[in-house]
């Protein structure tokens, strides 16, 4: 269960970090920019598509239902 342990660990330092004032402050400033707000938003979505890629990889695509 190591890949569990790795994506608890990472979800929460995320969390944890979107929690600071700076790097909220930070994420106000840029996401004000639209062209910023356009590539923040497609690299959200590669991100999962990706994320969605890996999962199928390690859990076979029968046990994604």
């Amino acid at each position: 269960m190591p890949a569990i342990r790795l994506a608890v660990a990472m979800a929460s330092t995320a969390l944890a970090m979107s929690r600071h004032p700076l790097v909220r402050a930070g994420l106000q400033a840029a996401l004000s920019n639209p062209r910023t707000r356009e590539v923040a938003a497609n690299a959200t979505r590669n991100a999962a598509y990706n994320a969605g890629v890996v999962a199928r990889h390690i859990l076979g695509r029968g046990r994604s239902s």
